[in-house]
C-alpha cells in the first residue's frame, strides 16, 4: 500500500523537474532579451545614421529645379528660339499603387486617340532617378488641365507642372540650321550627367540646338521642401538656384535667310552664303523645311509618317548633307589645281572640235556645244565652261593631284566648325575606288571628275566653303554658325582650321577670276544674262549635273524625261572680286541648266546683301568710314 502511495507521488522529484524548467525558461529569457537588445543596439547605434536618413526622406524631400535654356538670336538681334510658359502632365512612380490603373484612367480622362496611347504608356515606363517625375505630356490645353484638376483625388503620384518650352517663331525657316529640342529617351538618359539633367524633360536633337547643348541647357539647382505624408510640400527648406543656359547669337542674318527661301519658291534646292573673311554662314536654307515646333512636344504618329514619306523630304537637309555631282561649278578648282601643278598657264590653249579622245581610245568625250570651240586657253574654258579643256586638264594632272588639291578646299571634308550632322559627299581616288569595289582606277573615270560628273560628289556647304576659300585667295577660314556664346564672341581663327593654300604666283587667283567675271559679263559667258547691270565686280560659275549617265550618241532632253530625273542646277560666285564679302553656292534639284535656273537664284542674293543689307553693316556706319576715306570702290565702272 506504501509503495503504491510513493509511486503516485514523489515531491522531490517533481521539485527537481519544475526547477530545471524555471532554469531553462530563465535561459530563454535572457536570450531573447539579449536579442532583442542586440537588434535594438543594431538599429539605434551601428544603423543610425541610415534611418535617421530615411526619417529625413519621409519629411524632408530634395527637388532638382531646371534651369532655363539658353534663347538664341540671329545675327541682328531677332529672335530664333524663345522660351514660352506651359503646363506638363508627369508622374512619379514610387506614388502610384496601381500604375497601369492611372494610366488607364489617365487616358480615359485626357480622350487620347489610339495611336498616341502606347507611346503615352512608354514615357511612363522610362527609367528615371527615385522619386523623379516622368514627362507623361507637354503643353496641356486648359480643357486637359481642368479635367485632370477635378480627378485630382483620383490620381495619386500625378501632378501637373509650369515650366518653360522651347518656341521657334520661324520654325520652317531656320528649322534645319537651328534643329530641335525634344523629350530625353531612354539611350540618352543613359549617358547624360543625371544630376544636371534632373528635372530636365528636354535635349537638343538635331542643329545649334544640339551642337551647343551644353551651352544652351545650363546648370541644375536644387531646392528641399518638407511635406506631409501623402509627398504634398509644406514649405520649403532650402534652395540653390539654377545657372541658366547661355544665350547664343548665330552668324545667320534671318532677312538674308528669308530671301533664300522665297528665292527657291518651294522647289527643291538648298542656299548657302558664307562671309569669306570671317567664315560667318549668312544663310543656310534647304527647302522644303519642316515645322520644328511639332517636334518640341512629340509629333503625332500619322503627321510624323506624312512627313517620312513625302517624296521631297523635308526633314533631309539638303545644304549639309545633300550629296550633288558639282557639274561645272568644279572647273574653277580644278584650274587652280593645273596653275599649282604646272601643268596648265593662263594663256597657254589647246584646239577643241567638240569632244576629247584619250591615246589609244575610240571613245569620244563630248563638250556641251557639239561643234566645239575651237581654239580656247583658261579664262574662256571657264567662261564658256568648255568640257574638252578641262578633260585635257584632267588627264594630265591625273586623280592623284586633283583629289589633293580638291581636299585642299575642303571637298571630301566635314570643314564647317559647329553645323551638326554635316556630311563629308564623296571626293574619289585610286584608294577609295580599289576598297569599295576591287577595281582600279581608269583614265576615263579621271575625265569626269574633270568636269564634275562620275563618281565626285559634293554638299552645297562645301561648295560655298570652297568658293570662299577661293575669294580669300587660298586662306582659310572655318565657316561657323556661332557668332557669340554668353556675350563671348567665337573666334575667327578656330581649331583645326586646314592649312592655307600656296600657290608660286599670286596673280594666278586673279587669272581664275577674271575668267569667272566674265561669266557673267563676258560676251560668251554661260550666266552674263544674269550678269546684266552688275553694279559690283562679281565672279562665278554655272554647273548642270547629271542625274543619270547619257550613252555615248545619246542626246539629253529635259521633256522626255521624268521631273526627278532632269539635270540639277548649280551656280557658285563671290563678290566683290575685290573685296570679297559674301560667297553663295545655289542648287536647284531637277531645275535643268545651272546658268538659267540658278546663276539669277546667286546674283539676286549678293544684290541684297550688298546692295539691301549693306553687308551686314549699318548705313551710318559706311557713311562714317566714308567721311574718313577708309572706303574701298565698289561699283564695276570704277574697277574696270
Amino acid at each position: 500500500m506504501r509503495k503504491h502511495r510513493d509511486t503516485l507521488k514523489n515531491p522531490q522529484h517533481e521539485l527537481r523537474v519544475f526547477r530545471r524548467r524555471a532554469l531553462l525558461a530563465l535561459i530563454v529569457v535572457i536570450l531573447l532579451c539579449g536579442l532583442l537588445g542586440g537588434r535594438l543596439f543594431y538599429l539605434q547605434v551601428v544603423q543610425h545614421e541610415v534611418f535617421s536618413t530615411r526619417s529625413e526622406k519621409n519629411r524632408v524631400r530634395v527637388e532638382p529645379l531646371p534651369p532655363t535654356r539658353g534663347l538664341i538670336y540671329d545675327r541682328n538681334g531677332q529672335l530664333l528660339a524663345e522660351n514660352r510658359p506651359t503646363y506638363n502632365l508627369t508622374l512619379v512612380r514610387e506614388r502610384v499603387d496601381d500604375l497601369d490603373a492611372t494610366l488607364s484612367r489617365l487616358v480615359e480622362i485626357l480622350e487620347l486617340p489610339d495611336a498616341e496611347v502606347e507611346a503615352f504608356r512608354e514615357r511612363s515606363r522610362q527609367r528615371q532617378r527615385p522619386f523623379q517625375p516622368a514627362l507623361l505630356m507637354s503643353d496641356l490645353t486648359e480643357e486637359q488641365i481642368a479635367r485632370l484638376a477635378v480627378n485630382r483625388h483620383r490620381l495619386a503620384g500625378v501632378e501637373v507642372e509650369a515650366q518653360l518650352l522651347r518656341y521657334y517663331p520661324d520654325a520652317e525657316l531656320m528649322s534645319h540650321a537651328l534643329g530641335y529640342v525634344g523629350r530625353i529617351n531612354s539611350e540618352e538618359l543613359e549617358r547624360l550627367d543625371s544630376g544636371n539633367y534632373a528635372g530636365t524633360h528636354f535635349i537638343g536633337k538635331t542643329g545649334v540646338e544640339r551642337f551647343y547643348e551644353a551651352q544652351l541647357h545650363g546648370k541644375a539647382g536644387l531646392r528641399k521642401v518638407e511635406t506631409n505624408a501623402r509627398g504634398r510640400a509644406l514649405r520649403q527648406l532650402d534652395h540653390t538656384d539654377p545657372e541658366p543656359g547661355k544665350d547664343l547669337t548665330l552668324t545667320l542674318d534671318k532677312p538674308l535667310q528669308q530671301h533664300a527661301v522665297e528665292l527657291l519658291d518651294g522647289r527643291r534646292g538648298a542656299i548657302v552664303a558664307i562671309a569669306p573673311q570671317t567664315g560667318e554662314i549668312l544663310a543656310m536654307s534647304s527647302v522644303p523645311g519642316f515645322d520644328s515646333n511639332q517636334f518640341v512636344t512629340g509629333i503625332d504618329v500619322a503627321s510624323y509618317r506624312d512627313l517620312q514619306q513625302d517624296l521631297d523630304l523635308p526633314l533631309f537637309n539638303r545644304a549639309s548633307r545633300g550629296s550633288y555631282p558639282a557639274g561645272s561649278t568644279i572647273k574653277p578648282f580644278i584650274a587652280m589645281a593645273g596653275l599649282r601643278e604646272g601643268v596648265i598657264t593662263p594663256r597657254e590653249t589647246i584646239y577643241d572640235p567638240g569632244y576629247y579622245q584619250l591615246p589609244n581610245d575610240d571613245r569620244r568625250y563630248r563638250n556641251w556645244l557639239r561643234w566645239g570651240h575651237g581654239r580656247v586657253d583658261m579664262g574662256r574654258a571657264l567662261e564658256v565652261s568648255n568640257n574638252t579643256y578641262f578633260y585635257s586638264l584632267a588627264h594630265d594632272l591625273g586623280i592623284d593631284r586633283i583629289q589633293d588639291n580638291l581636299a585642299r578646299f575642303g571637298f571630301g571634308q566635314r570643314t564647317a566648325h559647329d553645323v551638326h550632322g554635316q556630311g563629308k559627299a564623296l571626293l574619289p581616288s585610286r584608294e577609295w575606288k580599289r576598297e569599295r569595289f576591287g577595281e582600279p582606277w581608269y583614265p576615263g573615270e579621271t575625265l569626269s571628275v574633270g568636269i564634275g560628273q562620275g563618281y565626285l560628289q559634293i554638299t552645297p556647304l562645301q561648295l560655298a566653303t570652297a568658293t570662299a576659300v577661293l575669294a580669300n585667295r587660298g586662306d582659310w577660314v572655318k565657316p561657323r554658325l556661332a557668332q557669340s556664346i554668353g556675350g563671348e564672341a567665337v573666334p575667327v581663327d578656330l581649331p583645326e582650321t586646314p592649312e592655307d593654300i600656296e600657290v608660286s604666283r599670286e596673280g594666278w587667283w586673279g587669272e581664275v577670276f577674271s575668267g569667272m567675271e566674265d561669266v557673267l559679263s563676258g560676251n560668251e559667258g554661260t550666266a552674263r544674262r544674269s550678269g546684266t547691270d552688275l553694279e559690283y565686280r562679281m565672279a562665278g560659275k554655272s554647273g548642270t549635273a547629271q542625274v543619270f549617265s547619257l550613252g555615248q550618241n545619246e542626246k539629253y532632253n529635259a521633256d522626255e524625261l521624268e521631273e526627278r530625273l532632269r539635270d540639277h542646277a548649280l551656280f557658285m560666285a563671290f563678290a566683290p572680286v575685290e573685296d570679297p564679302r559674301i560667297a553663295v553656292s545655289v542648287i536647284v534639284e531637277n531645275a535643268g541648266g545651272g546658268s538659267s535656273h540658278a546663276a539669277g537664284l546667286a546674283r539676286s542674293m549678293t544684290d541684297f546683301w550688298l546692295l539691301e543689307r549693306n553687308a551686314g553693316k549699318p548705313r551710318e556706319a559706311e557713311e562714317a568710314e566714308e567721311g574718313e576715306g577708309a572706303s574701298a570702290p565698289t561699283g564695276q565702272g570704277a574697277q574696270r
